[in-house]
């Protein structure tokens, strides 16, 4: 009752200002063909307009509760990891809970070690960045160096997944998936590897790369020294014991020993009196030693071979030749002049 008396016979349907929406299709008008056509992608576009909602700012959370967040989830992980741990531990059989414990050490110690160094290694950048000490500069290092927050996301991800590869260890094993368990630490030292060689620029190509060229020139001194040579092949010196714990793993997963007491056996061919033991624990002070030389040669400096620490870091290393290849041959004179020995290096 509030339309006009023509409204219902008109050939078209007025909508938005009288402007034509939908035309009757038996009626053919030449005239307002053309008004058509542009009345069409009007009114659909004021239609389109009108139903995309408004942009709105996009919501995040604050960075203190993610920093909570992931810290909470890593105390979660962490507890997790331990109560399973400690449960597989426990099933096991008293007198073979030690020697297992104790391989499951000798597997994960060098990379729990080599964490431990990452980890501190951030905390040294950290007060480098704290004091203003360009370490950039000391170390030779390009623009994409690493920084202590780079240092500190690897060293999370380490303390992730090696105690989680330990856990699934020590779970396998206790309930009787031997096969299994033995795979954890090969997969882990494969990925390890791979990750370190990885050719394609991701996983910081350009660290990776400038820390298999430091390793190269510290095993081959065929140039001259830089402050990065010395600098690694000193820390590598601190990490005797963490290369004697490396060469009897890879030994024991060469030789299909792991998860089993095969290597229990001193006179085994990765047992306590291996030869190869006191030649990897030597070779960083002779690589040290052979860095000193190459010093000298280039300064014709003579301070460079009288360089106390790396001599007697060197006689503890000729020292622990001895005991090993003594212990080794098990020749009874040896037993004679241990403590002669003894008493001869020790000062």
């Amino acid at each position: 009752m509030f339309e006009s008396p023509g409204a219902s016979h008109s050939p078209h349907l007025r909508k938005l200002g009288n402007r034509a929406v939908v035309s009757d299709l038996g009626i053919s008008d030449p005239a307002n063909s053309v008004q058509e056509g542009y009345v069409f992608p009007l009114v659909l576009g004021e239609m389109k307009g009108a139903s995309l909602p408004l942009p709105s700012a996009v919501i995040m959370p604050s960075p203190i509760l993610l920093w909570r967040f992931k810290v909470m989830l890593f105390f979660l992980w962490g507890f997790i990891c331990c109560k399973i741990g400690w449960n597989s531990v426990m099933r096991m059989s008293a007198d073979l809970r030690d020697l297992f414990l104790y391989e499951a050490f000798l597997y994960y110690n060098p990379l729990l070690l080599v964490t431990m160094i990452f980890w501190l290694w951030g905390v040294s950048l950290w007060v480098f960045s704290q004091g203003s000490v360009n370490y950039a500069k000391i170390f030779d290092l390009d623009q994409n160096h690493l920084t202590h927050k780079d240092i500190w996301k690897c060293s999370v991800w380490m303390t992730i997944i090696v105690p989680t590869s330990m856990t699934a260890y020590l779970y396998l094993y206790s309930h009787g998936e031997v096969s299994l368990a033995a795979s954890q630490p090969v997969f882990l030292y494969i990925a390890v590897t791979l990750v370190l060689i990885f050719p394609f620029d991701i996983f910081y190509l350009s660290s990776r790369y400038f820390l298999l060229r430091t390793l190269w020139r510290i095993a081959l001194p065929l140039q001259p020294i830089t402050f990065p040579d010395f600098f690694l092949a000193d820390v590598l010196t601190s990490m005797a014991k963490v290369f004697s714990d490396l060469e009897r793993s890879v030994c024991r997963m060469v030789h299909r020993q792991v998860a089993t007491i095969a290597w229990f056996e001193a006179d085994s061919v990765c047992g306590s009196h291996s030869a190869a033991i006191p030649l990897v624990l030597v070779f960083p002070y002779i690589w040290r030693l052979m860095q000193c030389l190459r010093q000298y040669k280039d300064t014709k400096e003579k301070a460079t071979l009288f360089n106390g620490n790396v001599f007697l870091l060197f006689m503890s290393s000729f020292r622990l030749i001895i005991y090993s290849f003594g212990k080794m041959l098990n020749i009874s004179i040896m037993h004679h002049f241990r403590g002669k020995l003894q008493s001869f290096f020790v000062p």
